[in-house]
């Protein structure tokens, strides 16, 4: 906080309701931040003395700052509600640029936006007293249908502040999976299979004498997931969504997932998987964009497929993954490239799944060239154009049968015939 103006604090003789306020920024912003921690802090604050800035801000920061990837949310909400008296004009400010790629023209610092949504959220609004009397009717008929719009709607046709709720949604989904069954075994006193030498060796500390019949059962292993994201022209703004949701998987506990491996291509092919490690969602997409130059530019999806096959397919693939391939099919680069390293990736994974935001549309027919060459060789085929798709997407992985609209395509291309 060092770099930081030495502004004034706000003195408005309601401290404690000014701190309950500041804990609900922070919820918003993704601290896990409850009313028992609220209440510590402002104990906290009545038994250190609010006479020095450095000394409250290290007090608060004791009591609702857990992890370090915290510390960046804690510091930018504090800095906006505590130290800035024009701290809404400094919000509005950071609504407006554009987005290019992951990163923002304006080199924001990690979790400053959400920060700002998060405060902007929790301005407190005049309310009617409730000493007065005064009843206050709420009308929440229309809430769960507009959580079910915003399901539905396409992330292409979202405002700035739905985008920003389905941000905040799909953070909250999971992409489970179901255990793979290995070769190999352990031992169980309860297994089904019959461990031949584990009978003999205990029978040999024993003298030869069969005491008791060991059995054993199949190991479980859980897959990993890999990630194939289309960041060109036609594909930026489902990519956006897209990385969120990945970011949500990789950072999920108890997902089910071994590792997830995340791969970003429009021109060239770039690993950001270590970008999405980090905690922090705003960070994560901020590396993850400067790591990716390509973003909103070309698509030469044969050239990426044959730079993942040579240099990582074996590194990532050789445990039997699941492997998700999201873009549009739309390429530049020859067809016959396209089929020949899209089959291969096809052979080399346990399951290859494609999402493909055209397939929103009532019409759409695999026309394309770049489509009719890389259908025949996917185990799925779903669209990935909103929240509710990337939900049904848990079925496609869980269900080995699942094809999605796989075979009406291929039918609707069989009886097209060639172009």
């Amino acid at each position: 906080m060092a770099d930081l103006p030495a502004l004034g604090i706000p003195d408005e003789g309601r401290l404690s309701h000014n701190i309950l306020h500041f804990a609900r920024a922070l919820r918003k912003a993704g601290l896990p931040v409850g009313p028992g921690r609220a209440i510590d802090a402002i104990r906290a604050v009545e038994a250190a003395g609010f006479t020095d800035r450095a000394d409250f801000h290290h007090t608060l920061a004791a009591c609702f700052v857990s992890r370090p990837e915290h510390r960046a949310v804690f510091d930018q909400v504090f800095r906006l509600y505590w130290r800035d008296p024009r701290f809404l004009e400094h919000m509005m400010s950071l609504m407006l640029p554009a987005l290019r790629g992951v990163a923002e023209e304006r080199r924001a610092r990690p979790a400053e936006r959400r920060a700002a949504e998060a405060l902007l959220d929790a301005v407190p609004s005049d309310r009617p007293d409730p000493e007065t009397g005064e009843e206050i009717e709420i009308d929440a008929k229309g809430t769960q249908s507009a959580r079910d719009r915003l399901k539905s709607l396409d992330f292409e046709q979202m405002s700035p502040a739905e985008a920003a709720e389905a941000k905040r949604m799909l953070a909250g989904l999971r992409l489970p999976v179901a255990p793979l069954i290995s070769r190999r075994s352990r031992a169980d006193r309860l297994g089904r299979l019959p461990d031949w030498r584990g009978t003999m060796r205990a029978a040999l500390r024993a003298g030869g004498e069969m005491r008791d019949f060991s059995t054993k059962n199949r190991r479980r292993r859980w897959p990993d997931l890999v990630v194939l994201c289309d960041i060109s022209g036609s594909m930026s703004q489902y990519s956006r969504m897209v990385l969120h949701f990945l970011h949500a998987v990789s950072n999920a506990k108890g997902a089910g997932w071994a590792r997830v491996h995340a791969f970003t291509f429009g021109t060239r092919l770039t690993n950001i998987t270590r970008h999405l490690a980090t905690r922090d969602v705003d960070a994560a997409l901020a590396a993850a964009g400067a790591e990716a130059p390509d973003w909103e530019g070309g698509t030469r999806i044969g050239a990426a497929l044959h730079a993942f096959n040579r240099d990582w397919s074996r590194r990532v693939l050789g445990t039997g993954a699941v492997v998700l391939v999201i873009t549009d099919g739309l390429d530049r680069d020859e067809t016959d490239i396209l089929a020949r390293e899209i089959e291969r990736l096809h052979l080399s994974a346990r399951r290859l799944i494609w999402i493909n935001p055209l397939l929103r549309w009532n019409g759409f027919a695999p026309k394309a060239r770049g489509i009719r060459a890389m259908l025949p060789h996917v185990d799925c085929f779903r669209a990935g154009h909103s929240i509710r798709s990337l939900e049904e997407l848990a079925k496609a992985v869980s269900e080995a049968r699942d094809t999605g609209e796989r075979d009406r395509m291929l039918a609707a291309m069989r009886h097209s015939g060639p172009i």
